[in-house]
């Protein structure tokens, strides 16, 4: 029987998450909404480690300075009383209109400013919480038609949203590194960076490309039908996977942000698989949300499903790497040798072409 969950796991979840209240644009919400302080306590109680937030998941928009501290100081108290940490955070750049066409590639250099105000604002809570990671999801960074949007232009705007607030975690000597969040489309008919290998190569841009990764989302990567678990291996060939949101998805569709396993068992198997192997230590956060059709006990079962998909998973992987039948077929296709480098010590080009034997 698989073993319960333990902070020594790793599991974080976002408010967003089990708090999503299961509206969608053909339906209002079927939930009432959390209170982020019940949230902290109740992911304490199944086993979580950790919780992360939007800031407007914390301290509703347009709420003034006492209303925030209030807020603040509700949610580091429950934290302090569970004992939960906050691994990242990350700021909501889409979901008020005035980011109707984007954030930091807005048309409006207005909207580009506040936008990045208002992240170096939430950064400083992040940083004062104790967060490692901030991550960036360009949701409306895109468009609808070609027509609308100066590619070059707003790639340039893009590296220099990054760069500032990349400065602005130098400056002030906060232990925070940035992780992008590709997506293919929704809410944009398409967004800027899609997938995790155009985010790396616009990271090898950057005037701080250090401490800016990737926070590569399961969903996010099938939707575009694309091999999750390759496009993590290059990430962490790079070492530039600084955070991971694991979920379910069943193809290239909308986001479904099903529970992790859920959709493509096999994939998500090798991945497992690929982030126990290969020894990545940062958090396995859930990034799902709870069927439209359950109630707030049935989006607690759906948390809690996370958990158990991922320590199944595990179980298996490590049963699979230990039996003498997987090893021997490994080596009978062999996979080790891949390790090997194809040029012998010291052999040059020249050489390796002189060689009839190759």
């Amino acid at each position: 029987m698989v073993a319960d969950p333990t902070p020594d796991d790793r599991f974080s979840f976002g408010l967003w998450t089990v708090g999503w209240r299961a509206a969608d644009p053909f339906g209002d919400p079927t939930r009432p909404a959390l209170d982020p302080v019940d949230t902290v306590h109740r992911l304490a109680e199944i086993g979580a480690w950790g919780v992360t937030f939007h800031d407007d998941d914390l301290i509703p928009f347009g709420s003034d300075d006492a209303d925030r501290q209030r807020a603040v100081a509700r949610f580091r108290g429950a934290l302090e009383r569970t004992g939960l940490v906050v691994p990242m955070a990350t700021t909501n750049l889409f979901g008020h209109p005035v980011f109707r066409d984007g954030a930091l590639t807005s048309n409006d250099r207005e909207v580009r400013r506040f936008a990045l105000r208002k992240v170096m604002r939430n950064m400083d809570l992040a940083a004062e919480l104790g967060a490692t990671t901030y991550v960036l999801w360009g949701g409306r960074e895109g468009s609808e038609t070609d027509a609308a949007k100066d590619v070059r232009a707003a790639m340039d705007r893009y590296r220099e949203g990054i760069d500032t607030l990349a400065a602005y975690v130098t400056e002030q000597g906060y232990d925070l590194r940035l992780a992008l969040e590709p997506k293919p489309n929704e809410p944009r008919g398409d967004i800027l960076l899609p997938t995790i290998g155009h985010a790396l190569a616009f990271i090898s841009t950057l005037e701080h490309h250090e401490i800016v990764g990737v926070n590569p989302e399961v969903g996010h990567e099938q939707m575009a039908g694309l091999d999750v678990v390759h496009g993590v291996g290059q990430a962490l060939w790079q070492d530039k996977l600084f955070h991971i949101d694991l979920n379910g998805q069943r193809g290239p569709r909308y986001d479904q942000d099903l529970v992790f396993g859920h959709g493509d068992v096999l994939s998500a198997f090798f991945l497992v698989d690929l982030l126990e192997h290969e020894g990545y230590t940062g958090p396995r956060h859930f990034d799902f949300k709870p069927p439209r059709t359950e109630d707030v006990d049935g989006a607690w079962v759906a948390a809690e499903a996370n958990m158990r998909s991922y320590l199944l998973l595990r179980e298996r992987a490590r049963a699979f790497r230990a039996d003498p039948r997987v090893r021997e077929a490994l080596e009978a296709s062999r996979v080790p040798e891949l390790a090997r480098p194809t040029l012998a010590d010291g052999e040059t080009p020249a050489a390796l072409r002189a060689d009839t034997t190759a």
